[in-house]
């Protein structure tokens, strides 16, 4: 009963939406999947309703913060109802892996379609989309020319010009975790405590408050994942459409031997309790199809997982670029050392 308490309670604590969809055999048919997800409803309903309806397969839909979900996924313990578990960043899956709540996928057709830098190491979750984390900057005051790697960022040129979110940003985070396999936790201390100096402002905001600032003078270039300009670049708003006038994109570390872009991912896992593995694996399989992957693609400007599925014509124009193919396994696995490195160079 107490344990039952402490889920009620954390459960209005992250103010959770519990979405039923429901329909008339569902009370009386196993053929059900139960979804606890980070992602916003819109980002994932209508995938989930073309699932049921070209599968039969019912689902329920449970929305909220990542953490919020999986916290309530260990306090429910054996008694979750969570089949699937979908959320955000490969920190946080690396999270959830942890915690004991995934179990492996094994899934041939799944390991089949995704690529394996873009899924656990030990099979416990899978990429759906990616987004790179990238450098944004002024047409106006700053030439391509003066720009090439992450490193780069680090230089005195960038004194007093640069934006970023908090380092309490997963995102951010994991950029620093990809460094560190990269480089080595020294030369990453280093560069974060010289990136920090290039600051022209304190952190704060989203993703898209780094590129208004850019926008606005408040800064020459930052750091911001690819599916915030995109939503920019594919808004019909007049203001957003000023914004991307203003701003331009540039891939880092494209040189021949060097490591590519940053790249994250929106991603899955089946739950270690999961009383309804098969049609988990079934929906899993489901949002990997070109079908689900365009749909990613087109609404949210986020980049498919599976080879040979194109990109929305808003990123397309962005160019292609080299991506980083480190294994995503590591930037949950870096995380700790990574925040660490954090706090010491002064990254608020």
């Amino acid at each position: 009963m107490k344990e039952i308490d402490q889920t009620l309670k954390l459960a209005c604590a992250t103010s959770l939406t519990f979405l039923f969809i429901l329909m008339p055999t569902l009370t009386y048919s196993s053929e059900v999947v139960n979804i606890y997800s980070a992602r916003k409803e819109a980002l994932i309903l209508p995938l989930l309703e073309n699932f049921r309806d070209q599968t039969g397969i019912q689902f329920n839909l449970i929305t909220g913060k990542a953490d919020g979900l999986l916290k309530r996924i260990e306090l429910e313990g054996k008694a979750t109802p969570a089949d699937v578990f979908i959320t955000v960043d490969a920190g946080r899956l690396q999270r959830a892996k942890k915690a004991e709540v995934l179990q492996p996928i094994n899934s041939k057709s799944i390991n089949s379609l995704v690529p394996e830098h873009l899924r656990d190491i030990d099979d416990f979750w899978i990429a759906l989309s990616k987004r790179a984390r990238t450098i944004f900057y002024s047409h106006d005051r700053v030439s391509p020319d003066e720009m090439s790697t992450y490193e780069q960022l680090a230089e005195p040129a960038w004194r007093g010009r640069l934006c970023l979110r908090s380092s309490g940003n997963i995102y951010n985070q994991s950029l620093v975790a990809s460094m560190i396999e990269s480089v080595g936790s020294d030369e990453t201390l280093e560069w974060v405590k010289k990136l920090v100096l290039n600051f022209a402002r304190p952190p704060s905001g989203g993703d898209t408050d780094q590129i208004k600032a850019v926008a606005a003078g408040q800064c020459d270039i930052a750091l911001a994942n690819t599916y915030y300009y995109g939503r920019l670049a594919a808004s019909t708003k007049e203001d957003d459409q000023k914004i991307t006038e203003k701003v331009g994109v540039f891939w880092p570390n494209q040189a021949e031997g060097n490591r590519g872009v940053h790249v994250n991912v929106s991603g899955a896992g089946i739950t270690a309790h999961a009383k309804n593995r098969n049609n988990a694996v079934r929906l899993l399989e489901f949002l990997l199809t070109p079908e689900s992957q365009s749909w990613y693609a087109e609404v949210n400007q986020e980049y498919p997982v599976i080879p040979g599925v194109p990109a929305s014509e808003t990123l397309e124009r962005l160019g292609s670029f080299k991506a980083d193919e480190l294994n995503l396994t590591v930037l949950g696995v870096n995380n700790l050392e990574a925040v660490e490195i954090m706090d010491k160079a002064g990254w608020k």
